[in-house]
């Protein structure tokens, strides 16, 4: 009697993106300083000193001490938040402040991934009250970021899950044997040497605007390097489009197939991308 052994079905393929200066062209957390001012919540001191803080992160990137430091900031800055009122005020001014800074050729590589089946994954060290409205605007399917402690509807001070280094790993790992992620098929994409573990835990990886260090080592490791430089307004993309429906993935893809993925085509000729 012949034996067949059954084929086992492959896994899903995903993507994860990292969302700083990877997708967006600045810090997201950074980038919302001027409205949680404008609704008391930090001082004007503390947009200086972010306006600054910004201005080192685009110069040469965040290290892991630096990393280090921005979680001992946001820890001690959110504790007494109304976790109500920060949501409120993401919300409020997610089209006006980030809308206008996520990259084009990012928007077009999303928009390519989507239509090959894959899922998206935005992966982010910021906090997840403002990674997830920006993950929903960019139609990702997932997210997985930094979890701040809540009692009685406010922020604690404390971090109850840090998604950075070896944390996204662990996120990531997590997603892929919930959703059947299969990761040796699927791709991760950042800019920065801290996210080598989670470069490392795909098939595909892939640097992005990579800093100084990570460009060093994607060059060892043969992988390969895109530059993305033009931050344009998705809702230029759309000009039909009402304020809610760019708040929903189907709308959003629908613009950028049409208005993304001839940038990208040329990016893919130099970085081919496996089905």
């Amino acid at each position: 009697m012949t034996h067949e052994t059954a084929t086992p079905r492959r896994g899903r393929a995903a993507a994860f993106f990292d969302l700083d200066k990877t997708v967006i062209a600045r810090s997201s957390i950074l980038a919302f300083s001027r409205p949680f001012f404008a609704e008391g919540l930090i001082t004007r001191r503390s947009v200086l000193q972010s306006s600054y803080a910004q201005f080192l992160f685009v110069l040469s990137g965040a290290d892991h001490d630096q990393m280090e430091r921005m979680r001992s900031s946001l820890t001690a800055t959110t504790a007494g938040w109304s976790v109500e009122q920060v949501r409120s005020i993401v919300a409020e001014t997610l089209h006006d402040i980030v809308e206008p800074l996520v990259y084009a050729e990012a928007a077009a590589l999303i928009a390519d991934h989507r239509a090959r089946g894959h899922d998206i994954v935005v992966v982010s060290a910021s906090g997840e009250d403002i990674v997830e409205p920006i993950a929903r605007m960019l139609g990702a399917d997932h997210t997985i970021a930094t979890r701040l402690g809540v009692a009685d509807g406010r922020y604690t001070g404390e971090v109850t899950f840090y998604a950075s280094g070896q944390g996204k790993v662990d996120g990531i790992e997590q997603l892929a044997a919930t959703e059947g992620y299969d990761l040796a098929r699927s791709y991760a994409y950042s800019d920065s040497i801290t996210d080598v573990p989670m470069l490392s835990a795909v098939g595909h990886p892939t640097a992005v605007n990579p800093d100084r260090a990570l460009r060093k080592y994607a060059n060892e490791q043969g992988w390969p390097i895109l530059t993305f430089t033009d931050p344009v307004s998705l809702r230029s993309r759309l000009p039909s489009a009402s304020s809610g429906a760019l708040a929903t993935g189907a709308a959003l893809l629908v613009g950028l197939a049409t208005a993304g993925l001839l940038t990208y085509g040329l990016l893919r000729r130099k970085a081919p991308l496996d089905a």
